[in-house]
Protein backbone atom coordinates (compact mmCIF):
# COMPACT_ATOMS: atom_id res chain seq x y z
CA UNK A 1 0.00 0.00 0.00
CA UNK A 2 1.30 3.15 -0.41
CA UNK A 3 2.86 5.23 2.16
CA UNK A 4 1.16 7.98 1.73
CA UNK A 5 -1.78 6.96 1.31
CA UNK A 6 -4.12 7.26 4.70
CA UNK A 7 -6.36 4.31 4.56
CA UNK A 8 -8.77 3.92 7.95
CA UNK A 9 -7.37 1.13 10.32
CA UNK A 10 -11.21 -0.66 9.37
CA UNK A 11 -10.72 -0.69 5.99
CA UNK A 12 -6.99 -1.41 5.94
CA UNK A 13 -7.70 -4.90 8.20
CA UNK A 14 -10.77 -5.81 5.70
CA UNK A 15 -9.38 -8.46 3.32
CA UNK A 16 -10.22 -7.91 -0.59
CA UNK A 17 -13.59 -10.25 -1.34
CA UNK A 18 -12.07 -13.16 -2.89
CA UNK A 19 -15.81 -13.59 -4.21
CA UNK A 20 -15.02 -10.03 -6.29
CA UNK A 21 -11.45 -11.43 -7.22
CA UNK A 22 -12.98 -14.46 -8.66
CA UNK A 23 -15.50 -12.81 -10.74
CA UNK A 24 -12.74 -10.56 -11.84
CA UNK A 25 -10.73 -12.95 -13.00
CA UNK A 26 -13.01 -14.99 -14.84
CA UNK A 27 -14.21 -12.21 -16.79
CA UNK A 28 -10.62 -13.02 -18.09
CA UNK A 29 -11.41 -16.54 -19.43
CA UNK A 30 -13.38 -17.07 -22.30
CA UNK A 31 -16.82 -19.49 -22.25
CA UNK A 32 -16.95 -19.63 -18.35
CA UNK A 33 -19.05 -22.04 -16.86
CA UNK A 34 -20.57 -20.01 -13.40
CA UNK A 35 -21.33 -21.56 -10.78
CA UNK A 36 -20.13 -18.48 -8.31
CA UNK A 37 -22.69 -15.57 -8.77
CA UNK A 38 -25.51 -16.44 -5.44
CA UNK A 39 -27.99 -13.47 -7.63
CA UNK A 40 -30.62 -15.15 -9.83
CA UNK A 41 -29.94 -15.37 -13.59
CA UNK A 42 -33.83 -15.49 -14.28
CA UNK A 43 -35.03 -11.72 -15.24
CA UNK A 44 -37.42 -9.47 -13.04
CA UNK A 45 -41.18 -10.63 -14.00
CA UNK A 46 -42.74 -8.26 -16.05
CA UNK A 47 -45.51 -7.20 -14.26
CA UNK A 48 -42.99 -5.70 -11.84
CA UNK A 49 -40.85 -4.32 -15.05
CA UNK A 50 -43.90 -2.18 -16.30
CA UNK A 51 -44.91 -1.37 -12.81
CA UNK A 52 -41.68 0.36 -12.42
CA UNK A 53 -42.12 1.89 -16.20
CA UNK A 54 -45.45 3.60 -15.22
CA UNK A 55 -44.20 5.00 -12.13
CA UNK A 56 -41.14 6.96 -14.23
CA UNK A 57 -44.26 7.85 -17.01
CA UNK A 58 -46.09 8.90 -14.40
CA UNK A 59 -43.15 11.29 -13.46
CA UNK A 60 -43.24 10.07 -9.49
CA UNK A 61 -39.88 8.85 -9.02
CA UNK A 62 -37.92 11.85 -9.51
CA UNK A 63 -37.96 12.44 -6.34
CA UNK A 64 -36.96 11.31 -2.58
CA UNK A 65 -39.53 9.33 -0.91
CA UNK A 66 -39.99 9.32 2.89
CA UNK A 67 -37.14 8.37 4.60
CA UNK A 68 -39.03 5.48 5.48
CA UNK A 69 -40.25 4.22 2.40
CA UNK A 70 -43.62 4.98 0.26
CA UNK A 71 -46.82 4.38 2.78
CA UNK A 72 -48.39 2.50 0.62
CA UNK A 73 -45.22 -0.07 0.23
CA UNK A 74 -45.08 -0.38 4.02
CA UNK A 75 -48.75 -0.79 3.92
CA UNK A 76 -48.24 -3.91 1.91
CA UNK A 77 -44.92 -5.22 3.69
CA UNK A 78 -47.11 -5.30 6.80
CA UNK A 79 -49.62 -7.47 5.26
CA UNK A 80 -46.78 -10.11 3.98
CA UNK A 81 -44.81 -9.75 7.25
CA UNK A 82 -48.77 -11.11 9.06
CA UNK A 83 -49.15 -13.41 6.02
CA UNK A 84 -46.10 -15.09 5.81
CA UNK A 85 -43.93 -14.50 8.91
CA UNK A 86 -46.04 -14.52 11.49
CA UNK A 87 -45.34 -11.18 12.52
CA UNK A 88 -47.52 -8.29 13.17
CA UNK A 89 -46.28 -5.52 12.18
CA UNK A 90 -47.54 -1.76 11.89
CA UNK A 91 -46.06 0.52 9.27
CA UNK A 92 -44.25 2.68 11.87
CA UNK A 93 -42.39 -0.73 12.68
CA UNK A 94 -40.81 -0.92 9.14
CA UNK A 95 -38.10 0.64 7.46
CA UNK A 96 -37.54 0.48 3.22
CA UNK A 97 -34.10 -0.10 2.51
CA UNK A 98 -31.06 -0.18 -0.35
CA UNK A 99 -31.37 -3.97 -0.10
CA UNK A 100 -31.41 -6.06 2.95
CA UNK A 101 -27.49 -5.28 2.91
CA UNK A 102 -28.18 -1.56 4.35
CA UNK A 103 -30.47 -2.61 6.59
CA UNK A 104 -28.20 -4.77 7.92
CA UNK A 105 -25.60 -2.35 8.21
CA UNK A 106 -28.03 0.02 10.06
CA UNK A 107 -28.88 -2.42 12.27
CA UNK A 108 -25.28 -3.22 13.03
CA UNK A 109 -24.50 0.47 13.60
CA UNK A 110 -27.48 0.65 15.67
CA UNK A 111 -26.73 -2.11 17.80
CA UNK A 112 -23.37 -1.69 18.72
CA UNK A 113 -20.88 0.70 20.02
CA UNK A 114 -17.05 0.21 19.19
CA UNK A 115 -15.43 -2.75 21.09
CA UNK A 116 -18.20 -4.43 20.92
CA UNK A 117 -18.95 -7.76 20.21
CA UNK A 118 -20.90 -9.41 17.22
CA UNK A 119 -21.68 -13.44 17.63
CA UNK A 120 -21.53 -14.93 14.03
CA UNK A 121 -22.64 -18.31 13.39
CA UNK A 122 -19.34 -19.63 10.59
CA UNK A 123 -19.06 -20.05 8.04
CA UNK A 124 -21.76 -16.94 7.36
CA UNK A 125 -21.97 -13.95 4.10
CA UNK A 126 -18.82 -12.52 4.26
CA UNK A 127 -20.36 -8.91 4.41
CA UNK A 128 -21.99 -9.48 7.76
CA UNK A 129 -18.11 -10.07 9.25
CA UNK A 130 -17.02 -6.61 7.31
CA UNK A 131 -20.22 -4.99 8.61
CA UNK A 132 -19.07 -5.55 12.17
CA UNK A 133 -15.38 -4.47 11.26
CA UNK A 134 -16.74 -1.09 9.73
CA UNK A 135 -18.83 -0.48 12.78
CA UNK A 136 -15.47 -0.83 15.18
CA UNK A 137 -17.25 -3.56 16.79
CA UNK A 138 -15.42 -7.29 16.75
CA UNK A 139 -16.90 -10.35 15.31
CA UNK A 140 -17.09 -13.52 16.76
CA UNK A 141 -17.11 -16.28 15.13
CA UNK A 142 -18.83 -19.46 16.32
CA UNK A 143 -18.45 -22.64 14.33
CA UNK A 144 -21.29 -24.74 12.71
CA UNK A 145 -21.31 -28.22 13.30
CA UNK A 146 -21.01 -29.21 9.78
CA UNK A 147 -21.24 -32.83 10.43
CA UNK A 148 -24.90 -32.27 11.44
CA UNK A 149 -25.74 -30.37 8.36
CA UNK A 150 -23.60 -27.04 9.75
CA UNK A 151 -26.13 -26.75 12.57
CA UNK A 152 -26.20 -24.15 14.66
CA UNK A 153 -23.66 -25.02 17.95
CA UNK A 154 -25.80 -23.33 20.37
CA UNK A 155 -23.54 -24.39 23.41
CA UNK A 156 -20.79 -23.34 21.61
CA UNK A 157 -22.89 -19.90 21.42
CA UNK A 158 -23.43 -19.60 25.04
CA UNK A 159 -19.79 -20.21 25.98
CA UNK A 160 -18.51 -17.44 23.32
CA UNK A 161 -20.57 -14.42 25.05
CA UNK A 162 -18.45 -12.06 26.85
CA UNK A 163 -19.10 -8.92 29.17
CA UNK A 164 -18.66 -6.98 25.40
CA UNK A 165 -21.33 -9.04 23.12
CA UNK A 166 -24.09 -7.15 22.34
CA UNK A 167 -25.95 -9.05 19.65
CA UNK A 168 -25.66 -12.11 17.43
CA UNK A 169 -26.63 -12.03 13.61
CA UNK A 170 -27.27 -15.12 11.46
CA UNK A 171 -28.86 -15.28 7.82
CA UNK A 172 -31.64 -18.17 7.16
CA UNK A 173 -31.61 -20.17 5.02
CA UNK A 174 -27.73 -19.48 5.49
CA UNK A 175 -25.59 -18.15 2.95
CA UNK A 176 -23.67 -20.09 2.13
CA UNK A 177 -24.52 -23.53 3.33
CA UNK A 178 -28.02 -23.61 2.63
CA UNK A 179 -28.43 -24.91 6.00
CA UNK A 180 -32.45 -23.54 7.30
CA UNK A 181 -31.78 -23.32 11.17
CA UNK A 182 -35.10 -25.16 12.55
CA UNK A 183 -37.71 -23.10 15.28
CA UNK A 184 -36.57 -25.18 17.74
CA UNK A 185 -33.02 -23.92 17.39
CA UNK A 186 -34.11 -20.26 16.86
CA UNK A 187 -36.15 -20.49 20.21
CA UNK A 188 -33.33 -21.43 22.29
CA UNK A 189 -31.06 -18.54 20.61
CA UNK A 190 -34.19 -16.43 21.66
CA UNK A 191 -33.59 -17.73 25.17
CA UNK A 192 -30.09 -16.71 25.22
CA UNK A 193 -30.46 -13.28 23.74
CA UNK A 194 -33.38 -12.36 26.27
CA UNK A 195 -31.47 -13.79 28.93
CA UNK A 196 -28.05 -11.34 28.31
CA UNK A 197 -30.16 -8.83 26.48
CA UNK A 198 -28.75 -9.12 23.19
CA UNK A 199 -30.05 -8.10 19.92
CA UNK A 200 -30.45 -10.46 17.75
CA UNK A 201 -29.89 -9.31 13.58
CA UNK A 202 -31.40 -11.38 10.92
CA UNK A 203 -30.48 -11.60 7.31
CA UNK A 204 -33.55 -13.43 6.02
CA UNK A 205 -32.81 -13.37 2.44
CA UNK A 206 -33.91 -16.59 0.94
CA UNK A 207 -36.91 -17.19 3.09
CA UNK A 208 -38.91 -18.34 0.22
CA UNK A 209 -36.48 -20.67 -0.48
CA UNK A 210 -36.64 -24.01 1.37
CA UNK A 211 -36.90 -27.48 0.12
CA UNK A 212 -37.88 -31.08 1.81
CA UNK A 213 -38.99 -30.89 5.47
CA UNK A 214 -37.43 -27.52 5.92
CA UNK A 215 -39.42 -24.17 7.17
CA UNK A 216 -38.30 -20.92 7.13
CA UNK A 217 -39.00 -19.96 10.88
CA UNK A 218 -38.91 -15.92 11.46
CA UNK A 219 -37.49 -15.39 15.42
CA UNK A 220 -39.01 -12.00 15.29
CA UNK A 221 -42.67 -13.67 15.27
CA UNK A 222 -41.82 -14.62 19.49
CA UNK A 223 -44.06 -11.94 21.15
CA UNK A 224 -41.05 -12.28 23.81
CA UNK A 225 -38.17 -11.02 21.39
CA UNK A 226 -40.00 -7.89 19.98
CA UNK A 227 -37.56 -5.44 21.85
CA UNK A 228 -34.69 -7.56 20.81
CA UNK A 229 -34.86 -8.44 17.00
CA UNK A 230 -33.86 -6.53 13.56
CA UNK A 231 -35.65 -8.93 11.01
CA UNK A 232 -33.70 -7.58 7.58
CA UNK A 233 -35.64 -8.28 4.22
CA UNK A 234 -34.93 -7.90 -0.03
CA UNK A 235 -36.93 -8.14 -2.80
CA UNK A 236 -33.52 -9.70 -4.69
CA UNK A 237 -33.85 -13.18 -3.91
CA UNK A 238 -37.40 -13.49 -4.05
CA UNK A 239 -38.41 -11.63 -7.39
CA UNK A 240 -35.02 -11.62 -9.25
CA UNK A 241 -34.07 -7.99 -8.36
CA UNK A 242 -30.77 -8.03 -7.53
CA UNK A 243 -30.15 -4.31 -9.67
CA UNK A 244 -32.82 -3.08 -8.30
CA UNK A 245 -31.10 -2.67 -5.05
CA UNK A 246 -34.50 -2.66 -2.72
CA UNK A 247 -35.13 -4.26 0.75
CA UNK A 248 -36.81 -4.30 4.04
CA UNK A 249 -36.34 -4.29 7.59
CA UNK A 250 -38.66 -4.91 11.00
CA UNK A 251 -38.13 -3.99 14.51
CA UNK A 252 -40.05 -2.11 17.47
CA UNK A 253 -41.66 1.42 17.21
CA UNK A 254 -38.55 2.79 19.16
CA UNK A 255 -35.97 1.50 17.74
CA UNK A 256 -37.05 2.38 14.01
CA UNK A 257 -36.10 5.73 14.68
CA UNK A 258 -32.64 4.87 15.98
CA UNK A 259 -31.90 2.45 13.06
CA UNK A 260 -33.18 5.65 10.66
CA UNK A 261 -30.17 8.09 11.84
CA UNK A 262 -28.29 5.43 10.65
CA UNK A 263 -30.31 5.06 7.37
CA UNK A 264 -30.57 8.29 6.59
CA UNK A 265 -26.64 9.31 6.08
CA UNK A 266 -26.20 5.62 4.36
CA UNK A 267 -28.94 6.15 2.02
CA UNK A 268 -31.75 8.98 2.55
CA UNK A 269 -34.20 6.72 1.08
CA UNK A 270 -34.71 3.41 -0.83
CA UNK A 271 -34.78 3.98 -5.37
CA UNK A 272 -38.33 5.74 -5.50
CA UNK A 273 -38.35 3.75 -8.54
CA UNK A 274 -37.33 0.29 -7.01
CA UNK A 275 -39.92 0.85 -4.15
CA UNK A 276 -42.66 1.24 -6.95
CA UNK A 277 -41.16 -2.21 -8.34
CA UNK A 278 -41.41 -3.92 -5.17
CA UNK A 279 -45.08 -2.72 -4.38
CA UNK A 280 -46.11 -4.25 -7.53
CA UNK A 281 -44.23 -7.48 -6.35
CA UNK A 282 -46.17 -7.83 -3.30
CA UNK A 283 -49.70 -6.63 -4.68
CA UNK A 284 -49.45 -8.57 -8.12
CA UNK A 285 -49.11 -12.53 -8.67
CA UNK A 286 -46.73 -14.56 -6.98
CA UNK A 287 -46.53 -17.55 -9.52
CA UNK A 288 -43.11 -16.29 -10.10
CA UNK A 289 -41.81 -16.97 -6.85
CA UNK A 290 -43.27 -20.77 -6.85
CA UNK A 291 -41.65 -21.13 -10.45
CA UNK A 292 -38.44 -20.04 -9.09
CA UNK A 293 -38.42 -22.76 -6.01
CA UNK A 294 -39.35 -25.25 -8.03
CA UNK A 295 -36.27 -24.44 -10.82
CA UNK A 296 -34.18 -24.11 -7.74
CA UNK A 297 -35.37 -27.75 -5.89
CA UNK A 298 -34.34 -29.31 -9.54
CA UNK A 299 -31.44 -27.58 -9.91
CA UNK A 300 -30.67 -28.56 -6.66
CA UNK A 301 -30.97 -32.09 -7.29
CA UNK A 302 -29.23 -32.05 -9.97
CA UNK A 303 -26.11 -30.48 -8.42
CA UNK A 304 -26.33 -32.83 -5.56
CA UNK A 305 -26.46 -36.10 -8.64
CA UNK A 306 -23.68 -34.67 -10.26
CA UNK A 307 -21.87 -33.86 -7.00
CA UNK A 308 -21.95 -37.76 -6.74
CA UNK A 309 -20.10 -38.41 -9.58
CA UNK A 310 -17.21 -36.24 -7.88
CA UNK A 311 -17.38 -38.30 -4.54
CA UNK A 312 -12.98 -38.63 -4.06
CA UNK A 313 -13.17 -34.91 -4.83
CA UNK A 314 -16.13 -33.31 -3.36
CA UNK A 315 -18.19 -34.28 0.10
CA UNK A 316 -21.52 -32.05 0.73
CA UNK A 317 -24.20 -31.64 2.62
CA UNK A 318 -27.73 -31.39 0.84
CA UNK A 319 -28.50 -27.85 1.30
CA UNK A 320 -32.51 -27.55 2.85
CA UNK A 321 -33.29 -23.90 1.73
CA UNK A 322 -31.36 -20.88 -0.68
CA UNK A 323 -29.86 -22.11 -3.71
CA UNK A 324 -26.57 -22.27 -2.74
CA UNK A 325 -24.14 -25.50 -1.33
CA UNK A 326 -21.23 -25.94 0.53
CA UNK A 327 -19.16 -29.09 -0.14
CA UNK A 328 -15.74 -30.02 1.54
CA UNK A 329 -12.67 -30.42 -0.64
CA UNK A 330 -11.47 -33.86 -0.17
CA UNK A 331 -8.36 -33.68 -1.84
CA UNK A 332 -4.85 -33.79 0.43
CA UNK A 333 -2.45 -32.11 -2.02
CA UNK A 334 -2.13 -28.94 -0.62
CA UNK A 335 -5.99 -28.72 -2.79
CA UNK A 336 -7.64 -27.87 0.11
CA UNK A 337 -7.01 -24.41 0.12
CA UNK A 338 -9.61 -23.09 -1.55
CA UNK A 339 -8.36 -19.87 -3.08
CA UNK A 340 -5.80 -21.85 -4.95
CA UNK A 341 -8.11 -24.58 -5.62
CA UNK A 342 -10.82 -22.23 -7.07
CA UNK A 343 -8.20 -20.41 -9.26
CA UNK A 344 -6.80 -23.87 -10.49
CA UNK A 345 -10.56 -24.73 -11.47
CA UNK A 346 -11.07 -20.68 -13.02
CA UNK A 347 -7.82 -21.14 -15.38
CA UNK A 348 -7.56 -25.24 -16.08
CA UNK A 349 -11.37 -26.47 -16.55
CA UNK A 350 -13.14 -23.21 -16.99
CA UNK A 351 -15.53 -23.38 -14.27
CA UNK A 352 -15.99 -20.37 -11.92
CA UNK A 353 -16.77 -20.85 -8.11
CA UNK A 354 -16.06 -19.44 -4.85
CA UNK A 355 -13.56 -19.78 -2.17
CA UNK A 356 -14.78 -21.37 1.21
CA UNK A 357 -12.33 -18.49 2.90
CA UNK A 358 -14.50 -16.07 1.79
CA UNK A 359 -16.83 -16.67 4.63
CA UNK A 360 -15.00 -16.73 7.44
CA UNK A 361 -11.90 -19.13 8.53
CA UNK A 362 -14.34 -21.67 9.12
CA UNK A 363 -14.91 -22.04 5.58
CA UNK A 364 -11.61 -23.21 4.98
CA UNK A 365 -11.17 -26.50 2.82
CA UNK A 366 -14.71 -25.59 1.16
CA UNK A 367 -16.08 -23.62 -2.06
CA UNK A 368 -20.01 -22.23 -2.31
CA UNK A 369 -21.91 -23.95 -5.86
CA UNK A 370 -24.50 -21.77 -6.62
CA UNK A 371 -27.79 -23.06 -8.23
CA UNK A 372 -29.51 -20.49 -9.27
CA UNK A 373 -28.45 -21.19 -12.78
CA UNK A 374 -30.05 -23.15 -15.86
CA UNK A 375 -29.55 -26.92 -15.42
CA UNK A 376 -27.45 -26.51 -19.07
CA UNK A 377 -25.03 -24.64 -16.93
CA UNK A 378 -24.43 -27.12 -14.01
CA UNK A 379 -23.98 -30.24 -16.81
CA UNK A 380 -21.32 -28.15 -18.41
CA UNK A 381 -19.50 -27.25 -15.68
CA UNK A 382 -19.55 -30.62 -13.87
CA UNK A 383 -18.90 -32.31 -17.64
CA UNK A 384 -16.02 -29.91 -17.10
CA UNK A 385 -14.89 -30.84 -13.56
CA UNK A 386 -15.42 -34.85 -14.89
CA UNK A 387 -13.26 -34.54 -17.03
CA UNK A 388 -10.91 -32.24 -15.49
CA UNK A 389 -10.47 -34.59 -11.67
CA UNK A 390 -10.41 -37.57 -14.00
Amino acid sequence: MNKNIRISKRIAQIQKSAIHEMTGLAKEIEDVSFLSWAKPTSDTPEHIKEAAISAIKKGVVGGYSHNAGLPELRAEISKKLKRDNNIYANPSELLVTVGAVEGLSAAVMTSIDPGDEVILPSPTYSTHIRMVILASGKPILVPLIEEEGFSLDIEGIRNAIGPRTKAIMFCSPNNPTGTVFPEKQLRQLAEIALKHDLMVITDEAYEYFTFDEHRHFSIASIPEMSKHVISCYTFTKTYAMTGWRIGYLHAHEALIPQITKAHIPFAICAPVVSQYAALAALKGPQDCVAEFREHYLSTRDLMCERLEKLDSVFEYQKPGGSYLMFPKILLRDGSADSTGFCKRLLREAKVSTTPGIAFGPTGEGHLRLSFCVPEEMIDKAFDRMEAYFN
